[in-house]
């Protein structure tokens, strides 16, 4: 939070007449997304499996939502935002948590059937289709990319046949590009990463005004609450160019110590995720922490420009009630799976060999 504050103090100041308002609607996020969290850590595995098509629905419906006028909020000519009661949400934030929890649902059942013959992938490709294509028909590109990338990870690493991923790339890879081409402003964004210096007072101006935030860091940070006058330049810098806000406070300690808890968390996940009992939980954490880590990674290499500009934001830091709540829940479904839930369907000792058995003998059977 004292990252925020430092970056959104003066902004909703201006606009809001008080420097806590974005501090303040992020600690009622957060709030809600630790009761997405006590939800997710202590609800058992199998009865996650059995709402898991009403969250499918609800993502869907959400999606579906930010294409009607009366629902809706266009912000840049996107529409990503859903107009609730008492808040807006952003459907494409749930919509990765949902699909992670699909595919790992699918693929368990799909390593536990018996029948070959009957195995299919198909509807798993349609399902992930489908999500990535009303995101990218909201405008978030980056959502929807980043999204794709995290499903054809949880394929690989599901012991499905890499045969799949052909077809995939084929439409996929030709999809995207034309949907780069088709938007001049991506275009643009590409241009300015390849070309910096052209660029400098256009699409390039954020990522110019965060390297000198960062380069004012230094080595021991201004400190929080010393007039970090370089933030003023960064437009909507409690958003996507958070990082380099907590830079310049912290500065190259900071950015140490963030790394060095990203990585023990990651280190943390990644085990329990090879560790766990069962395999919803095991693929369902694999993808949760893996969403985080690169989301995580992504938004730091934009801040410092090592890629052309997107609009992800920085998890646990960034402004944005949808994400902190997103980004909680799949902490909860985490620490639920490192657990580990004797009454998930499927994960007795028994059952799991067995399947193992059927599986070797058909010589079909990849090793997690």
């Amino acid at each position: 939070m004292g990252a925020l504050y430092v970056c959104s103090s003066a902004y909703c100041g201006k606009v809001f007449g008080n420097e806590l308002m974005l501090v303040k609607r992020q600690l009622l996020a957060s709030a809600v997304g630790f009761a997405g969290l006590l939800f997710f850590a202590f609800a058992p595995l199998s009865k996650i499996r059995k709402i898991l098509p009403l969250i499918m629905l609800v993502c869907i419906v959400l999606l579906l939502a930010t294409f009607v006028p009366a629902f809706n909020e266009e912000r840049n000519g996107a529409k990503r935002w859903v107009k609730l009661p008492f808040f807006r949400f952003q459907p494409s934030e749930l919509a990765k948590f949902a699909v992670i929890l699909y595919l790992a649902n699918f693929f368990d059942k799909y390593q536990r059937e018996r029948d070959l013959e009957e195995r299919s992938v198909f509807p798993a490709v349609v399902v992930m289709t489908l999500f990535v294509a009303l995101i990218f028909a909201e405008k978030d590109f980056s959502t929807g990319l980043f999204l794709f990338l995290i499903c054809l990870l949880l394929f690989f690493i599901s012991g499905i046949k890499t045969l799949w991923l052909v077809p995939m790339a084929v439409i996929g890879l030709p999809a995207l590009a034309m949907m780069i081409v088709w938007e001049p402003y991506r275009m643009e964004r590409i241009a300015g990463y390849l070309h910096p210096e052209e660029f400098s007072q256009g699409v390039n101006y954020q990522t110019n005004a965060s390297l000198r935030a960062i380069g004012a860091g230094g080595f021991w940070g201004q400190g929080i609450g010393n007039g970090l006058t370089k933030l003023n330049s960064i437009p909507e810098v409690q958003a996507d160019y958070i990082f380099a806000g907590w830079t310049e406070a912290m500065g190259f300690v900071g950015v140490a110590i963030y790394f060095v808890i990203l990585c023990v968390f990651a280190y943390r996940a990644y085990k329990r995720a090879f560790m766990c009992p069962s395999r919803f939980g095991a693929i369902g954490t694999f993808g949760c922490i893996s969403a985080i880590l690169f989301q995580s990674l992504a938004n730091v290499a934009v801040v410092c420009g090592a890629i052309p500009s997107t609009g992800i934001p920085l998890p646990f830091f960034s402004a944005g009630g949808s994400s902190m709540i997103v980004t909680l829940c799949m902490c909860g479904f985490m620490i639920n799976a490192a657990r580990g839930d004797e009454n998930d369907e499927g994960e007795s000792a028994e059952s799991i060999d067995d399947v193992l058995e059927v599986l070797n003998e058909a010589g079909e059977y990849e090793r997690l």
